[in-house]
């Protein structure tokens, strides 16, 4: 089996580690310190870390502070996102220290600036696909706006080397990730891709896995972990390499 990747995410609303259900504002659970959060997914064996700051990605305040802490105190990969949408906001999240920035509403509202971010920085850039009813959402996943395919054939033109792949409608259920969606972007592009959304048994890591020969090589975990399904080792111990 290729290489695959786990990543615990920390979403941040209201200086509080939260996980919503399917993105809706005010369906969050609150699960205490974002910082602490943190710093127990990287005592429990993460090597990258999924962090979100949702009252940025609503536009409705800024975690930025707690976010730039736990990347300065975390010796760990880290994954950031939302509201990143102009240079402004790119330079500063690039300048946490963090390995990845995600872009998503600005890459349907402003493809052009998105491209430009992926031929600049690289790796260092994913593309959000946040789908809803098949459409690519944005703003917090609150519009529904743009065309999956022809958002994807843009950027594997500009080089995007990743996709990070949400199906909203599943996000925060516990019901099971979209492996019809991951399948259908995954074979659409050269580009790595990250799976989120869903993913509530031990057994969905393990179908998630097997896509990643053809290069589904993540993925993001929230609620179940929070809420003890399984925990991250057991996740990891899955995504491992079978010793040779």
């Amino acid at each position: 089996m290729a290489s695959f990747e786990i990543l615990p995410a920390v979403d941040m609303k209201s200086g509080q580690a939260v996980q919503l259900v399917r993105g809706v504002a005010g369906s969050e659970r609150v699960f205490g310190d974002p910082i602490a959060a943190a710093a127990r997914w990287q005592h429990e064996g993460a090597q990258w870390l999924h962090l979100v700051d949702l009252d940025e990605a609503f536009g409705h305040g800024s975690n930025f502070a707690t976010a730039a802490q736990i990347i300065r105190e975390l010796h760990i990969n880290v994954e950031l996102t939302g509201g990143i949408r102009d240079d402004e906001s790119l330079r500063r999240a690039l300048a946490t220290g963090c390995r990845r920035v995600n872009i998503g509403t600005a890459a349907v509202e402003n493809p052009e600036w998105a491209a430009a971010a992926i031929e600049q920085f690289g790796d260092r850039i994913a593309i959000a696909l946040d789908v809803k009813d098949g459409k690519l959402a944005t703003r917090g996943w609150v519009e529904a706006a743009g065309d999956l395919d022809a958002t994807l054939a843009r950027f594997n033109e500009a080089g995007c080397a990743r996709y990070v792949v949400t199906d909203v409608s599943s996000d925060g259920t516990l019901t099971g990730p979209n492996l019809d969606l991951l399948r259908q972007v995954a074979i659409s592009t050269n580009a790595k891709v990250t799976a989120s959304g869903g993913i509530s048994s031990l057994a969905d890591v393990r179908a998630i896995s097997r896509l990643a020969d053809i290069g589904v090589d993540s993925a993001i975990i929230g609620t179940a972990l929070y809420v003890g399904s399984f925990t991250l080792q057991e996740a990891l111990d899955i995504s491992a390499p079978p010793a040779l």
